[in-house]
């Protein structure tokens, strides 16, 4: 199978060094990147002027264009912009936050200034306030005017290096954008269209900042910030393209040595990454060539868990699904789910208790079963259920390395004690969302909101386990630090029971022998990837967690075969 190119999403920091590396070899030098930039990201813009019906039949020539160029580089990709549109049949205006021409000389500058000269030239409208603010409120007044006619704003203000509050003569741009927004009728609204990222949003960590103005559509250069796939920054980015600027990974000349660009840390989801992580189906397989795990869970509030976990992990592929639950939870499952076998567990009251941790290992070894075991759909927080956790785990003990998945009441049962993660066996999957994260982080919940992928790295490396951090864009995180990022950000699964779904693809991955971190990436794509197919049909609302199931071979099916 060929291995298609894959996307990174990438640092602040890593950016700036695949930049710096590329510009240190000519391939290609910063001025042209920021021609590339501008170029690319105007030919997105006049493809949606050409398309899209809230410009139709209006011509593109006829198509009112403000670009808002900040003092830095992305301003310097506002006019490279620009430019392009004009070479397009565009005309159009430029509202300038500083002049750029007064800028220390460099590379960089030298293009801006020529690329100024240029658009004088062609005559297109340059207008803007000076850094001194002279002069400032006849030229607010200006912009004014300028967005009331315009049918898209091209946001070029301000890049990755907002470090501190917006303030001065950017804020009062950003405010008059926001204001003149407001005030228009839906069918007036002109298109925002972002370049790189929304002025005032955190590349790496999503935080934005007050006066940021969502846009309608973000167009971002050689490779996604972890930003874009952060909360709330993601929702303010509206509909996000990843464009190429030219950077390679061999030099001009190709006898010469290939350009060592650095590795990024996280990369996005796709069918060529996942692809491969699949495990094969063998002609000659049985029921027991693809594993028997072993889900524990259940109690007599929440008896549905365990069993959509099951489901699942036999819709992923397993061959032979066990339940360990108590009584209440078995007399309900064994209806629900026809195919599984079970070990029923001791309860007390409707809850197990840690007298069932003998009868599990001694089923582990009787049947001589080294497949993987989930533990803790609808566990319960009950106290005897604490106390099986871990007498489970002491009983155990290593034995589990890399087979070993904690979901839901399992996580919030381990939370409660102190050093939690050394009672894990090395490279648990432990699958959170942002609540149980925080109970395990001891953090508050805004601590875990703000920076995701950096959240999920963190701990995967400090815990040594693997951490999957649900939500919208879901983060896997492994030890070693690296970390995958989900495309997938879908209200409809925001249903109870989507998470069981979810620890049960895993489980299903890990018991036809894919290695944790895989089997997580491999679990959670095909999950997301079976809420967007409900979703395309059915909407954002309505979604019971079931309906996940019915598309998880298909999805093995395609993604396999892309």
């Amino acid at each position: 199978m060929a291995v298609k190119n894959q996307t990174p999403i990438v640092t602040t920091a890593e950016m700036r060094e695949i930049e710096r590396r590329a510009d240190h070899v000519a391939n290609p030098t910063y001025a042209q990147m920021m021609r590339n930039a501008g170029q690319a990201a105007a030919r997105v813009i006049f493809d949606q002027i050409r398309r899209s019906p809230r410009f139709n039949p209006r011509a593109p020539s006829e198509t009112r264009v403000l670009v808002l160029c900040g003092k830095g580089n992305n301003g310097g990709d506002g006019l490279a912009c620009a430019k392009e549109l004009a070479r397009l049949g565009v005309m159009p205006q430029i509202y300038m936050l500083v002049v750029n021409a007064r800028r220390t000389p460099s590379p960089i500058t030298d293009y801006v200034r020529a690329t100024l000269k240029d658009l004088i030239a062609d005559g297109i409208y340059i207008d803007g306030v000076e850094a001194s603010g002279e002069g400032r409120l006849q030229r607010l007044g200006d912009l004014w005017s300028l967005l009331l006619r315009a049918d898209v704003v091209v946001d070029a203000l301000l890049g990755s290096g907002v470090s501190r509050p917006i303030e001065g003569d950017l804020r009062d741009i950003l405010n008059e954008v926001a204001n003149v927004r407001d005030m228009l009728r839906v069918d007036r609204l002109p298109l925002l269209v972002a370049l790189d990222g929304v002025s005032g949003m955190n590349f790496d960590t999503g935080e934005i900042d007050v006066a940021v103005v969502p846009a309608d559509l973000t167009i971002t250069f050689h490779a996604p910030k972890r930003g874009h796939y952060s909360y709330p920054a993601a929702a303010a980015c509206g509909e996000l393209v990843v464009v190429d600027i030219g950077i390679g990974t061999h030099r001009r000349d190709d006898d010469a040595a290939p350009v060592d660009l650095p590795v990024p840390t996280a990369m996005l989801a796709d069918d060529a990454l996942v692809a491969p992580l699949l495990p094969v189906r063998l002609k000659n397989a049985n029921k027991g060539t693809h594993g028997r795990p072993l889900v524990i869970g259940g109690c007599d509030d929440f008896v549905g868990a365990p069993a959509l976990s099951a489901t699942a992990a036999y819709r992923a592929g397993a061959g032979v699904v066990t339940l360990a639950v108590p009584m209440s939870v078995k007399a309900i499952a064994a209806v629900v789910i026809r195919e599984a076998t079970f070990i029923t567990l001791h309860e007390s009251p409707g809850a197990m208790t840690p007298e069932s941790v003998p009868v599990i290992t001694r089923w582990m070894s009787i049947s001589g079963n080294r497949a993987p075991v989930l533990m803790g759909p609808g566990m319960s927080q009950a106290e005897t259920a604490g106390e099986f956790v871990f007498q489970f785990l002491q009983a155990v003990g290593a034995d589990l390395e890399g087979r070993l998945v904690v979901d839901a009441d399992g996580l919030n049962l381990l939370a409660k004690r102190d050093n939690w993660h050394e009672l894990l066996p090395p490279r648990t999957v432990l699958t959170p969302h942002d609540g149980e994260m925080s109970r395990l982080t001891r953090t508050s919940l805004r601590d875990v909101q703000r920076d995701h992928i950096g959240i999920a790295l963190r701990y995967a490396a400090e815990w040594g386990h693997v951490v999957l951090l649900k939500g919208p864009h879901t983060v896997i995180a492994a030890p070693e630090g690296r970390a995958v990022v989900m495309p997938f950000a879908n209200p409809a699964m925001a249903t109870a029971g989507t998470g069981d779904v979810l620890a049960g693809c895993i489980l299903g991955m890990l018991s036809q022998g894919v290695k944790p971190f895989d089997a997580a990436v491999c679990g959670a794509y095909l999950h997301g990837r079976a809420g967007e197919r409900w979703r395309a049909t059915h909407g954002e609302a309505g979604m019971l967690a079931g309906d996940l199931l019915q598309y998880l071979p298909e999805l093995l099916r395609d993604v396999a075969a892309s």
